[in-house]
């Protein structure tokens, strides 16, 4: 099976997850379907359809999409199953650590004064 994924690869998001991520929530199989969980998501939150446009977007905005989709699905890796952390407080601070970057990243996204940026003008 290949990366089905439009903004991350598996291997990125398997960076993020860290070494106690489930080695069933690690595997590619879910990191597609977490990957496909996360692309919408990032595209729905920020009322721009991302995946249809990726090809033409500059490295940099490419860059923050990537790092939004592997940090929500990595996510989704760690929520799955979080007892090969050393302790679920390691587990849950890599998610608040991932989860802030995500938030900061759609802002970007969505933030009118940064649209000349992102359309490349």
């Amino acid at each position: 099976m290949a990366d089905t994924g439009i903004f991350a690869t598996t291997a990125e998001v398997q960076y993020k997850a860290g070494a106690g991520a489930s080695a069933v929530s690690r595997t590619e199989t879910y990191i597609n379907s977490f990957m496909t969980q996360a692309e919408s998501f990032i595209n729905v939150a920020t009322k721009k359809n991302w995946s249809d446009v990726y090809s033409a977007l500059n490295a940099d905005v490419k860059g923050i999409l990537k790092e939004a989709a592997s940090n929500l699905a990595a996510v989704y890796v760690i929520s799955y199953d979080m007892s090969g952390y050393t302790s679920r407080a390691e587990a849950e601070n890599i998610i608040n650590i991932l989860m802030a970057r995500l938030t900061q990243c759609i802002a970007f996204l969505i933030d009118k004064n940064q649209q000349e940026f992102i359309e490349g003008i």
